[in-house]
């Protein structure tokens, strides 16, 4: 996080209507469904896991209609949460509130900007961030993304999706945006019985929007770009493993898996002579052009359209008698997940493997490896570990100059695992 606080990004994340209705409480006992657990299975939502699957069910009374707000109580009668239900899903219920509380503007309202007030405490300089970061802000099944004065909406459960147009009166009042656009176009999405979806919500939008983070220049497409534009996750940790890479004047950086140029661009800006990007995407590398055109850092930067496993390998291999010379000082891995699930994650674990024996081979004594995995299912430790049996295989010597996170605009809830996904290191390489 910068030091110091502009003025004008300061205003400027100021909220334009800040809304001071309560929250009701007071609540029929009529008016809801309730959803009594078994025995056994409430320890995790008192704990603060907001997900109730069928089989923890003992009862539910009356019926609901999917995208009702229901309570949940445990076998003694004791009130668990105020949540939302759908039959469709997987989850069927998503727990929003310990208490019981009317799901309705003046909720959405204080829960927004309570996120609101948590991202301007810990990114005060930044006008591009997430607002709303589901489960991390007790807001299941909703995330919100700023650019500037743009906000990307999506609703991967069907509770919110019903909600969105209250959801997004609340985000007109809160921000005055330009534009609000939904993104709905997540396969996430049809596990809760929705449809994909994609436009313009509210206000007018036409063309990229250009965004600023770290001192860089980046040209967002909310209706058209992955995800919802960019990823956020990471803007904290580019300038982080910039300013370790600005120990070395003058180095030479590989930037592998670069999508749109993030690190490389932010490696580049802080002094690298020369930097490397790779990516498989073609699009996602003509806009890492773009983006070091924009900044005026062409020069220092080139760029490769090819597989990054066959890349590395290829870069590695040496013949009989022939010794390889590593050409670079820093190398940078930050691919997209190899495991969406539990049952993959030994094919992924050999995967990271693979990458991390290949990388290693191409950085110089003394060097840096910035690394980075971004599945949920592989924990930091076993990260490491993965990272360490890959030195032991190149005989390379580690040093851990820095442990990495989510930004804190994707906050983490230790009790609910799933808000955790993403882990990084830094080693210097000692020999």
């Amino acid at each position: 996080m910068r030091s110091g606080v502009c003025v004008d990004c300061a205003s400027r994340l100021e909220p334009v209507i800040i809304l001071k209705r309560p929250m009701s409480n007071a609540l029929p006992p009529t008016q809801l469904s309730v959803v009594t657990l078994k025995r056994g299975e409430s320890d995790r939502i008192v704990a603060g896991h907001p997900w109730v699957y069928d089989g923890t069910i003992a009862s539910v009374r009356p019926r609901p209609a999917d995208g009702d707000a229901v309570w949940v109580r445990d076998v003694k009668g004791r009130q668990l949460g105020t949540g939302l239900w759908n039959s469709k899903s997987k989850i069927l219920v998503r727990v929003l509130a310990a208490e019981k509380v009317e799901i309705n503007t003046a909720f959405f309202t204080d829960r927004i900007q309570s996120a609101l007030t948590l991202r301007r405490r810990a990114l005060p300089a930044t006008n591009s961030f997430r607002v709303v970061n589901a489960e991390g802000d007790f807001l299941s099944g909703l995330i919100v993304d700023k650019y500037e004065d743009v906000l990307v909406l999506q609703t991967s459960a069907l509770g919110m999706d019903q909600r969105k147009h209250e959801i997004v009166a609340v985000l007109q009042e809160l921000f005055a945006p330009r534009a609000v656009v939904e993104r709905n176009d997540i396969s996430s999405r049809r596990l809760e019985g929705l449809p994909e979806q994609v436009g313009v919500l509210a206000g007018a939008l036409a063309g990229p929007v250009t965004v600023t983070l770290n001192g860089l220049r980046f040209a967002v497409d909310p209706l058209g770009g992955h995800k919802t534009g960019l990823y956020l996750d990471q803007q904290v940790n580019q300038r982080l493993v910039a300013e370790l890479i600005a120990r070395t004047p003058g180095a030479r950086v590989l930037d592998a898996f670069s999508f749109i140029g993030g690190f490389g661009l932010a490696a580049a800006q802080a002094g690298a002579a020369s930097v490397y990007l790779l990516d498989q995407s073609e699009e996602a590398l003509a806009a890492a052009r773009q983006h070091a055109q924009a900044n005026g850092l062409t020069d220092r930067c080139s760029f490769e359209a090819v597989n990054v496993f066959d890349w590395l390998k290829a870069r590695t291999a040496v013949g009989t008698n022939e010794k390889l010379i590593p050409p670079f000082d820093a190398v940078i891995l930050d691919p997209p997940s190899f495991t969406r699930n539990r049952a993959a994650v030994p094919d992924a674990l050999r995967g990271y493997k693979e990458i991390h024996v290949r990388a290693l081979k191409l950085v110089k004594s003394g060097g840096l490896l910035a690394t980075f995995c971004c599945s949920h299912h592989v924990d930091p430790v076993t990260f490491q570990d993965v990272i360490l049996s890959a030195a032991f295989d190149t005989r390379r010597l580690l040093r851990r100059v820095a442990v990495f996170t989510q930004a804190p605009d994707h906050p983490i809830i230790p009790s609910i695992p799933e808000t955790e996904y993403l882990k990084g290191f830094a080693f210097e390489v000692v020999r």
